[in-house]
């Protein structure tokens, strides 16, 4: 397999309900036309769970309690995978050009937790109108805003 090569370009800083994506200023003004996207997909380094153990799970025992016995890496959302990327659709709330902030409503990230990309979200690109999801999950929130009021820790095993 290659190996790449990636860069950070920035890091999420979390104090309280104070939530920011904060960039490198080398990359200030790759914000520009951002403003009026309400959300954001960001791409980040899980660096907790970065650790050769955890780059070696390729499966879950039972990870929720309607899941099949065991999940393959791929089919959960787990941070323990071969390479440690998240992925999370977050709503923006500012963007501080000046000094390269992005504002957010919430993120699973860790304070620190290094940023790799920014992609604004689109609905003519990223939103499926009808996805098929297995019997076991199919009782989850159907869309973002569901999402938070969700009992998600009645969902989990351990």
């Amino acid at each position: 397999m290659a190996e790449l090569k990636v860069n950070t370009i920035g890091m999420i800083a979390c104090h309280g309900e104070d939530i920011r994506l904060v960039l490198d200023k080398t990359y200030a003004s790759a914000l520009a036309g951002l403003d009026g996207f309400s959300h954001i997909q960001i791409l980040w380094w899980f660096s907790e769970c970065d650790n050769p153990k955890n780059r070696s799970k390729l499966s879950e025992i039972k990870p929720y309690k309607n899941s099949p016995e065991v999940l393959g890496t791929f089919a959960t959302r787990s941070p323990m995978r071969p390479n440690p990327i998240a992925l999370d659709c977050v709503q923006v709330t500012y963007i501080d050009h000046e000094n390269a902030v992005i504002g957010l409503s919430y993120i699973e990230a860790f304070d620190g937790s290094p940023v790799l990309d920014i992609k604004p979200y689109t609905p003519s690109l990223d939103r499926v109108e009808n996805p098929v999801v297995p019997e076991w999950c199919s009782h989850w929130p159907k869309c973002y805003e569901e999402s938070g009021n969700f009992d998600w820790e009645n969902e989990m095993n351990s």
